[in-house]
């Protein structure tokens, strides 16, 4: 009895066995073919079909007959076929996924090896960049994704040295990429708020002086103005100056306004000071009228004097 309870406990574990191979093959078969089709609908979505010709050939015959070329076609057709349409392909340029799927050669999981990428080096934004373009340049879609993510989550990229910190950018590619990287430096005279907060150092309130610091000079004269509104040291400005632009404004008619205007200058600032400069223009000969000779007249201090001076005025 004992030896007979063996015998049919070893036939179960061997029929448990050959069921769990035939699975296990089945499965593995399963999964080569939705990977293969996965692949096939990638490649599929991102090539371009072949142009399809459906030609009348009765038609097309009688076209080459009026412009006297020769009206035999160079595949002789048997007369049932003679009514049937003329189809001619134009191939497209495919891509190497879909040329090998095509020519039916194994994936590159299989053993055969995909042809590499056309690799291309053109000027770009690692803010802006797209999926598509990030792979043009040589990385793959994992890291061009990985690239976008970091910049979805807030990230940003103010400097070149910046986009080489990435830890997917190896220095072999940013030494490539380098010379084509090209980040938009921040014009002090035309960006909002917002886009002075993504700089270094400056906060939403900094941001917010800066826009309204602008405002009262009717345009920046040069960056280094930055550095008069309160808070503004030289060791942020520093931190910055790489990353801005001052365009040009138009000169302020510092020499032309009536006191009630002058005075809302930042750099005038009361009544009295607007009324001194209106009456020594009016008492002043033209070519008089300088920062230099309002600070002899004692109508300017040293301070008021020093951030005129970089003042475009008129």
């Amino acid at each position: 009895m004992a030896s007979s309870s063996k015998k049919t406990d070893s036939r179960s574990v061997f029929k448990a066995g050959a069921v769990s191979l035939a699975f296990l093959v089945l499965g593995y078969q399963v999964a080569l073919f939705v990977h293969r089709s996965a692949v096939e609908k990638i490649a599929a979505n991102r090539d371009r079909p072949d142009t399809v010709y459906v030609v009348d050939r009765k038609l097309a015959q009688e076209l080459l007959s009026e412009s006297g070329r020769n009206a035999q076609t160079q595949d002789r057709t048997a007369d049932s076929q003679a009514e049937a349409p003329l189809i001619i392909r134009k191939p497209s340029q495919h891509s190497p996924v879909a040329e090998q799927i095509a020519s039916g050669a194994k994936p590159e999981s299989q053993g055969i090896s995909r042809p590499r990428r056309r690799v291309e080096s053109f000027r770009f934004n690692p803010n802006t960049v797209g999926l598509d373009d990030l792979i043009r340049l040589g990385f793959s879609e994992k890291q061009a994704q990985s690239i976008i993510n970091y910049r979805e989550k807030g990230g940003r990229f103010r400097r070149k040295s910046d986009f080489a910190k990435s830890y997917v950018v190896a220095d072999s590619v940013y030494k490539r990429l380098e010379s084509f990287i090209d980040i938009p430096k921040t014009d002090i005279n035309k960006a909002d708020s917002a886009a002075f907060d993504a700089l270094p150092g400056v906060g939403g309130w900094t941001a917010a002086k800066i826009v309204e610091y602008r405002t009262r000079l009717r345009g920046y004269s040069c960056p280094e103005q930055l550095m008069e509104i309160y808070h503004f040291d030289r060791e942020r400005y520093d931190g910055l100056k790489d990353l801005i632009v001052c365009s040009p404004v138009e000169a302020y008619p510092f020499w032309s306004l009536p006191a009630d205007s002058l005075r809302l200058h930042p750099h005038v600032r009361s009544w009295q000071t607007a009324r001194a400069i209106v009456f020594y223009r009016e008492h002043n000969p033209p070519d008089k009228w300088s920062i230099d000779g309002l600070l002899s007249a004692g109508i300017l201090n040293e301070d008021q004097a020093e951030k005129l001076r970089k003042c475009r005025l008129k």
